[in-house]
């Protein structure tokens, strides 16, 4: 059973809809599916767009902020829970701690680096719960072959292919959750190549 799922995505406002309207789906569907968002609590972009869809479908969002944003009011002000850390470390794995899952949805560094650290934390057997990665209008197309180049030149195994599962749509992300291969700490003989 999913509870809780961490959700990284932009907090850029200058992107183009059809990931915000990704973003507010994915929101209705994890709110009709008593599935608790857990994100980095920002006001704006793709991270304001998801909350407000889950609120707004009766759902709960669990943000997790660092101190110096919230100094700044980059924070989502109506969350059902609102986290302060003091610093970015703290952030990601809190948000890894609280989660059942982990979607990406489009984003920049910020998103990268977290969908990143997820993937290196699940080879390493840190992390052992599904990572989704929702490829909207072929958004992850590139760093999907480069995970796939990092394969073929042996700098990852090619089991590590199943650390993350693609879909195309937000209506595909708890199906791929559902059927995700079980992972357990004994991929650590895996992480070295």
């Amino acid at each position: 059973m999913i509870g809780s799922v961490v959700v990284y995505c932009a907090s850029s406002t200058k992107i183009k809809s059809c990931y915000f309207e990704a973003a507010q789906r994915l929101g209705k569907i994890l709110a009709e599916n008593n599935i608790t968002c857990c994100n980095g609590a920002g006001n704006m972009g793709l991270m304001a767009a998801l909350s407000n869809a889950v609120l707004e479908n009766g759902g709960r969002v669990t943000g997790v902020i660092p101190r110096f944003m919230c100094e700044q009011g980059w924070h989502h002000e109506q969350l059902t829970t609102l986290e302060i850390v003091d610093t970015m470390h703290e952030r990601k794995q809190r948000m890894m701690q609280l989660s059942d899952a982990a979607i990406a949805l489009p984003g920049g560094c910020g998103t990268l680096e977290e969908l990143l650290e997820v993937i290196t934390w699940k080879q390493l057997g840190l992390y052992l719960k599904p990572i989704v990665i929702v490829n909207v209008d072929n958004f992850f197309t590139p760093l999907l072959a480069y995970l796939e180049q990092l394969i073929e030149e042996r700098f990852m195994r090619p089991i590590h292919r199943n650390i993350w599962i693609v879909v195309e749509s937000p209506e595909d992300v708890l199906e791929a959750i559902e059927k995700a291969e079980p992972w357990d700490a004994s991929v650590r003989k895996n992480a070295a190549i």
